[in-house]
């Protein structure tokens, strides 16, 4: 009894950090601002909008392999004009459309397994704030950061409020996050998909990659990091073959 104590103790000093524009869910920036772009007021300037975001994917995938503040500067350049308070309404709505059928089937059974450790749960996305706050109430995840849209008037600018929540960024909030709270980064676990989150999930003992692409994938096989495949149910850590193990659950 006296060592279960003690280990709950432990494990109430670390937190869970996950990224989560494809790393918890299938959706990302983009498919965000087409939705907002597909409803747009007034038909005219919705076709507008989803006509400029369709001839501006080739840029934005360019600046998202090339550099992550990058593309931030340039993605919600396309935000200019758009209203605070219409972006709120319609996130309910992007909310049941288009993010919760895009949450990986294996989603909750991670949290919830990770919520059982006594681990904090702490989402750092550089998704929008405003966009994710139901999905968030939903997943029942209170501690989180993301960025946010400067408007003035009502009407946002094109930028982003600093810190810009991508790449270094993410591994250093983290740090002070633990500082403040008094966490034990060693004790902790991160999760991220893409190869750009390498900052983040090497500054924990225990950093996992969900759903890789490529590069990241390739990464935590030389680092022997856990990979799992949150599309499925129950997802379990894959081997170095890239099969999954029969005997391992998807546990941290």
């Amino acid at each position: 009894m006296a060592q279960d104590r003690t280990q709950a103790t432990a494990t109430r000093r670390a937190a869970a950090f996950y990224d989560l524009d494809g790393t918890l869910i299938r959706t990302n920036l983009v498919h965000v601002f087409g939705y907002y772009a597909r409803n747009d007021q007034g038909l005219l300037r919705s076709l507008k909008s989803v006509g400029a975001t369709i001839a501006g994917l080739p840029l934005f995938l360019a600046t998202d392999f090339y550099s992550r503040k990058l593309f931030n500067d340039v993605f919600f350049k396309w935000y200019r004009g758009q209203s605070y308070d219409r972006l709120r309404y319609l996130a309910d709505e992007l909310h049941e459309s288009v993010i919760r059928p895009g949450i990986y089937p294996g989603t909750r059974a991670l949290i919830e397994q990770s919520r059982r450790q006594g681990l904090r749960q702490v989402v750092i996305t550089g998704a929008l704030e405003v966009s994710i706050r139901p999905l968030l109430e939903e997943l029942g995840i209170t501690e989180f950061v993301a960025n946010r849209l400067e408007f003035q008037d009502g009407r946002a600018t094109g930028r982003l409020i600093p810190p810009v929540i991508a790449s270094a960024t993410k591994a250093l909030w983290i740090r002070t996050y633990a500082e403040r709270e008094g966490l034990s980064l060693n004790d902790s676990f991160a999760y991220a998909d893409s190869l750009s989150d390498l900052p983040m999930l090497s500054v924990v003992g225990h950093p996992t990659a969900a759903n890789p692409d490529s590069r990241l994938r390739s990464t935590a096989r030389r680092h022997d990091w856990p990979v799992i495949d949150l599309s499925r149910t129950n997802p379990m850590p894959e081997s170095r073959s890239g099969e999954s193990w029969r005997s391992a659950a998807a546990s941290p």
